[in-house]
C-alpha cells in the first residue's frame, strides 16, 4: 500500500470528523451516558479500527497490517491505564458525573494533538539519527522498571489534580470553587474567574504529555512507519470517552494491570535495544559495524502484547486479590442499591435485592484481612454504607424476615469491611 499525502490527508480528515461527530452528537449536551449506549458507541470505533486494518490487508499490504494491529493492541492497553489517572483526577476535583465526558473528550482531543507532535518529531529523530533507539529502548526500561517498582512497594497512585501547570493556572488566574455547568469560566462579584472544570481540563492535558512520553517510544518499537503509528494511536484513542463509561468501576478491577504492561514496556525496549545494536553506527560499540543479533518479529510482539494483556485481565479477576476486591465492591454495591430502593418496590424486587446484598456481604465478610487492608483506603465510610443499608432492612415494614447476615452485621459495632 503505497503511503502519500493523499493517504494522510484522507485518515486526518476521518480522525477529525470522528472528533467533530463526537463534540457535536455526545458531549453538546451534558449527560452520563448509559451502559448501553457506551457499548455501542464502544463497539462502533472498535470496529472502525479493526476494519480500517483490514485496508492493509486489502492493498496485499500484510506487514503494515501486522504492525498497525500490534500498535493499535499496545496504545489500547496503555490508553485503559491512562484512564486510571483521569479518574483519579476527575474524583480529586469533584467533577460532576454528567460533565466527565466533556472532561474526557478534551482530553482525548490533547492527548491526539500532543502524540501527534511527538511522532513527528520521533520519525525526524529517527531519520536523522537511527542510534536513537539505544536511547528509546534504555528509557521503556526503566519506565517499566519504575512502574513495577512502585507496584511492588504499593505505592498509592499520586494525585495528580496538584501538578505544576495547575499550580500556574492557580497562580496568575483567579479560579473559583464552585462549577458552573460546564463553562470554563464564570462571573464572581463581578469578575472573570476561572471555573474548576478549565482547572482539571488543565491537570488532564498538563497529564496526557507525561504519557506520550513512553506511549511514543512503545510504538516506534513496533513500527517505523510514521502513518502506521499515528494511525494506531488515534484510533487507540478514539472512543476512549465511551470505554470508560463502559467499563466504570471495573477499571480497578484490574489489579494486575500494571504489571502487564510493566512486562510490555520492558518486552518493547529490549526489542528496541536489538534493533539498535542491529542498525548500529556508534563508534564504541564493535567498532561502528551493526551487531549480528536476532531482532524480535513484529508477529511475534502481537503474540506477547496480545498474551500477557489476556493473561493479566485473567489473573487479576480471578486471583484471590482480584476475588476478594470483586466482594468487597459487590458488598457495596448491592448494599447501596438496597438502600435506594423506593418506598413503593414490589416485594419480589425488594427480595432479589435483599438476596444479593446477604450473598456478597457474606463474601465480603469472609475476605482475608490483609486484602482488606490492602484495597479499602476508607474502611471507615466503607463498612457504613453496609451497616447502614441493613438497618434500613431490619426497619423496613415491608422486610419478611432480618435473620441470618444482617442480624449479625447489625449486632456489631461494625462490620469487618
Amino acid at each position: 500500500m503505497e503511503i502519500n499525502g493523499l493517504t494522510w490527508g484522507l485518515t486526518i480528515a476521518l480522525i477529525v470528523g470522528l472528533l467533530a461527530f463526537d463534540y457535536f452528537a455526545h458531549v453538546r449536551k451534558a449527560h452520563t451516558p448509559t451502559i448501553r449506549e457506551a457499548a455501542v458507541w464502544s463497539a462502533i470505533y472498535i470496529g472502525a479500527a479493526l476494519v480500517f486494518g483490514l485496508v492493509f490487508f486489502a492493498f496485499g499490504d500484510t506487514q503494515h497490517a501486522v504492525e498497525y494491529y500490534t500498535g493499535y493492541i499496545l496504545e489500547k492497553a496503555l490508553s485503559v491505564d491512562n484512564l486510571f489517572v483521569f479518574l483519579v483526577i476527575m474524583a480529586s476535583f469533584k467533577v460532576p458525573r454528567d460533565y466527565q465526558q466533556k472532561v474526557l473528550l478534551f482530553g482525548i482531543t490533547f492527548a491526539l494533538i500532543s502524540r501527534t507532535v511527538f511522532i513527528l518529531l520521533g520519525a525526524a529523530i529517527i531519520n536523522a539519527w537511527s542510534d536513537v533507539f539505544y536511547i528509546f529502548g534504555i528509557f521503556l526500561l526503566l519506565v517499566a522498571g519504575s512502574q513495577l517498582k512502585g507496584e511492588l512497594a504499593g505505592d498509592e497512585a499520586e494525585d495528580e489534580a496538584d501538578n505544576i501547570m495547575v499550580r500556574l493556572a492557580k497562580r496568575f488566574l483567579p479560579a473559583s470553587e464552585n462549577y458552573d455547568g460546564d463553562r470554563l469560566f464564570s462571573m464572581v462579584d463581578g469578575k472573570k474567574v476561572m471555573t474548576p472544570m478549565l482547572l482539571v481540563m488543565v491537570a488532564i492535558g498538563a497529564t496526557d504529555i507525561l504519557f506520550a512520553f513512553d506511549s511514543i517510544p512503545a510504538i516506534f518499537g513496533v513500527t517505523q512507519e510514521a502513518y502506521i503509528v499515528f494511525s494506531a494511536t488515534a484510533f487507540s484513542l478514539m472512543g476512549l470517552r465511551q470505554l470508560y463509561f463502559l467499563i466504570d468501576g471495573l477499571l480497578d478491577r484490574l489489579v494486575y494491570l500494571a504489571y502487564g504492561l510493566s512486562a510490555i514496556l520492558g518486552f518493547i525496549g529490549v526489542k528496541l535495544i536489538l534493533h539498535a545494536l542491529h542498525e548500529n553506527n556508534l563508534p564504541f560499540i564493535n567498532g561502528g559495524e551493526n551487531v549480528p543479533v536476532a531482532e524480535i518479529p513484529t508477529t511475534v510482539s502481537l503474540l506477547v502484547v496480545v498474551g500477557v494483556l489476556a493473561l493479566t485481565v485473567v489473573v487479576s479477576l480471578y486471583s484471590p486479590k482480584g476475588k476478594a476486591l470483586i466482594a468487597l465492591q459487590n458488598a457495596e454495591k448491592f448494599a447501596h442499591r438496597y438502600s435506594k430502593l423506593p418506598a413503593d418496590a414490589p416485594a419480589e424486587e425488594r427480595r432479589r435485592a435483599e438476596e444479593k446484598m446477604d450473598e456478597w456481604t457474606e463474601r465480603a465478610e469472609n475476605v482475608d484481612q490483609k486484602w482488606k487492608d490492602e484495597l479499602l483506603d476508607h474502611k471507615d465510610t466503607f463498612s457504613s454504607i453496609i451497616r447502614s443499608a441493613h438497618e434500613a432492612r431490619l426497619q423496613d415494614a415491608s422486610a419478611t424476615d432480618s435473620r441470618g447476615v444482617s442480624q449479625k452485621i447489625v449486632a456489631q459495632d461494625g462490620p469487618d469491611v
